[in-house]
């Protein structure tokens, strides 16, 4: 399972790829506000910094537009990949994108049937949103797993992003459905790494260390 970073902060993400744990970036329009910094800067920025799939997303809202913004974003570098938010003209434009080559990431997908959608329409990637269907009272995994087993008996090669991932328990229920990618959060990462037994295990270590007779 290929873990993205979610997140234009690039302060993070070079933390995150100095310990080897990042495949790809996903951004949206919420994060890169948050920077203070001109858009495409930060998508440039970010692609100096990992060698892989860079998620930026089109913000018109029909096809048309999305088609523009689609064309410009792609040739801000060749590892930028176009969101396009999951609506009848955002399948318009991702008919046309993958037809014209750019590649795309059906983003707020939150039913199986939306990502099927977007694969048939030639989506690369599609990006369900587990935590917030989880606010709603509905189990956004098991849309994840609806959605993988659809995919995979059509064999699409539109890989899933399990995104909007709260907690640790999302991360391991994505890879034991078999999940593409998890996009995560900075904060999500760093959970995953630390557990207070391992902290407690080094303290215990450490001070029986200090107990061995020195030569």
């Amino acid at each position: 399972m290929k873990i993205f970073m979610d997140t234009a902060d690039v302060g993070e993400i070079r933390e995150a790829v100095s310990m080897g744990m990042v495949d790809g970036v996903t951004t949206n329009p919420s994060l890169i506000a948050k920077t203070g910094k001109p858009f495409n800067q930060v998508i440039e920025e970010i692609c100096g910094i990992v060698d892989g799939p860079i998620s930026a997303e089109a913000v018109s809202p029909d096809a048309e537009g999305m088609l523009k913004e689609a064309r410009e974003l792609s040739g801000i570098h060749k590892n930028v990949v176009v969101k396009i938010p999951m609506t009848t003209e955002g399948l318009k434009a991702v008919k046309i994108c993958s037809a014209e080559g750019i590649k795309t990431n059906v983003t707020l997908v939150f039913q199986s049937l939306q990502g099927l959608l977007a694969a048939k329409a030639g989506a690369g990637y599609v990006s369900p949103f587990i935590g917030r269907l989880d606010d709603i009272c509905q189990e956004g995994m098991d849309m994840v797993g609806d959605l993988l087993a659809m995919l995979r008996n059509y064999n699409y090669p539109t890989e899933v992003i399990v995104a909007s991932i709260r907690h640790s328990i999302h991360v391991v229920q994505s890879a034991l459905l078999g999940a593409h990618v998890v996009t995560l959060p900075f904060k999500v990462l760093d959970r995953l790494v630390n557990h207070p037994l391992t902290d407690s295990g080094i303290e215990k270590f450490l001070a029986d260390y200090k107990k061995i007779p020195k030569p």
